[in-house]
This record gives C-alpha cells, structure tokens and sequence, in this order.
C-alpha cells in the first residue's frame, strides 16, 4: 500500500504532466507496475498506460478480418501474409532490423567471386614467404 500523497503525484504527474509512467516510477521511487495499478484503479485506460504504438497496430485490420474469415487460422500465419518480407524466408522467425539479421547470420553471405575472394590457387598475397 502506498500513500494517497504519492497516489495523489502519480495521477497528477500522469494527467497534468503528461509524463510516461516509467517516468513516474523513476521520479517516486516505486515501481512501474505501482504506477500502472493506481492509473488502472483511477479509470485510466490500459491503452493510454501504453508508452509508443506496436509494430503490429497497421495491420491489425488486415489480421481481424483475416481471423473472422478463416476461424482456425493462426494469428502467426496472418502476420506472415500480411507482411512477408519482414520474415526470414528459411526458418520463418521475424527479423526485427538489419543488424540483428547480420547478427544473427540470417542474411545469406555472398561466395565466391560475388564476396570478392579471388581464386584460392594463390594470388600475390599467397606467395609471400612466411
């Protein structure tokens, strides 16, 4: 149980303020989830608590009206049709940003010629005595 005074500064904080709760829970010293549960208690609704729009909120039409059209299709299955290059095309896993295709090596490499590696029969830089 926190005190109304502290419950008073998170509702004002969050309505006059306009501050995030994550904002909120550092400035008082409590916890995110503390901050949330006296914003739900106020009649703040879960969606205001959110901070930034998901990844996935332009395709939600597309996603229900997919649903209500084949029942026991997984939501999964509608992402991947909805947005198919945002999917690795071998193993099906998203990928979120170039760099962590790179890193995690789901961007084939080029071979060969097309990589820029010469022939292995042994060029200038292998007839360098060692």
């Amino acid at each position: 149980m926190i005190p109304k005074e502290t419950e008073a500064d998170i509702l004002r904080l969050f309505h006059a303020e306009k501050w995030r709760v994550g904002t909120i829970a550092c400035q008082l010293g409590v916890h995110h989830t503390t901050v949330q549960r006296v914003l739900r208690h106020a009649g703040v609704e879960a969606k205001e608590l959110s901070s930034r729009p998901s990844m996935a909120d332009p395709f939600v039409p597309f996603i229900v009206e997919q649903l209500g059209k084949y029942e026991g299709l997984c939501v999964f299955r509608c992402i991947r049709s909805a947005v198919p290059s945002a999917f690795d095309q071998d193993s099906g896993h998203p990928i979120r940003n170039r760099s962590e295709a790179t890193s995690t090596g789901l961007v084939r490499r080029r071979v060969g010629s097309r990589a820029g590696v010469s022939d292995l029969s042994g060029g200038a830089w292998m007839s360098r005595a060692a």
